[in-house]
């Protein structure tokens, strides 16, 4: 099962997201945005920057 993002507001009355895997486990999540519009468009430049996306391992 593919994963999923969701969208929603905090308690201070921003918008949010966080992406969970097929299990529905979060697995990433996003910063605070001022509308429901700025979050969706949050959610759409993830998917763009994480297709094709590379392991930069930085621990040596």
């Amino acid at each position: 099962m593919a994963g999923k993002f969701e969208i929603y507001e905090d308690k201070a009355g921003k918008f949010r997201f966080r992406l969970k895997a097929g299990n529905g486990e979060v697995v990433a999540v996003g910063e605070a945005y001022e509308t429901k519009a700025a979050v969706i468009k949050g959610t759409e430049a993830v998917q763009r920057a994480a297709d094709g996306a590379q392991l930069k391992d930085l621990i040596e």
